[in-house]
């Protein structure tokens, strides 16, 4: 009888990927500043869990690099011209962390870089964690129809304190008070839910 995988994760066989949050997307992606502040959440929690955390730059040469904000001098950043993030360098990184199952991806757009990486990492049977408050796209239809062909594929839904608090998953890991100082604060809005008004 086939399983279904139901999401469930620890940060022990956990990695992050970060996809693609460069300078030249600042103007254009829709709620960048504030998915730059939840991105910079994951990679934080990362650290103090002691995550693997891989990076991309799209096309680096004419988009920038990944933005300041995210400080990921302490990380592999791969540069790519493929939308996927999963490159044969990106690949080989990860194989080097043999009980990684599950990846928390978050990044841009949503619709093309974020999604093919979905299908990619589904396709090779790793159970993927995408950060909704945390990945963006310029067009907002665009974003939604990606989350929920995402979900459709078999990815799971997910939100940054969800996530963290998901990957500590008992107030008594030594760990949780530091990741609880990450989520003290409400993770800013990035127009989620249509309506809904915006502070």
């Amino acid at each position: 009888m086939a399983t279904r995988k139901i999401g469930n994760i620890i940060y022990k066989n956990t990695a992050l990927f970060l996809c693609d949050m460069q300078d030249k997307f600042r103007n254009t992606v829709q709620y960048f500043p504030q998915i730059v502040i939840v991105a910079g959440r994951l990679l934080a929690g990362a650290q103090v869990l002691d995550i693997p955390v891989m990076v991309t730059e799209q096309y680096p040469k004419g988009l920038g690099h990944t933005v300041p904000e995210l400080n990921v001098s302490q990380h592999k950043v791969f540069s790519k011209t493929s939308f996927s993030m999963f490159i044969p360098d990106v690949q080989r990184e990860l194989e080097k962390y043999k009980d990684v199952k599950s990846i928390v991806l978050c990044g841009i757009e949503a619709h093309v870089c974020v999604q093919q990486t979905v299908l990619d990492l589904l396709e090779r049977d790793y159970d993927v964690h995408v950060v909704v408050d945390a990945c963006s796209s310029r067009s907002q239809v665009d974003r939604m129809f990606a989350l929920q062909r995402m979900q459709e594929a078999g990815a799971h839904l997910t939100t940054s304190e969800s996530i963290l608090l998901g990957l500590v998953r008992d107030a008594s890991d030594p760990k949780f008070k530091q990741i609880q100082k990450l989520i003290m604060g409400v993770a800013p809005s990035s127009s989620l839910l249509p309506g809904l008004h915006q502070s």
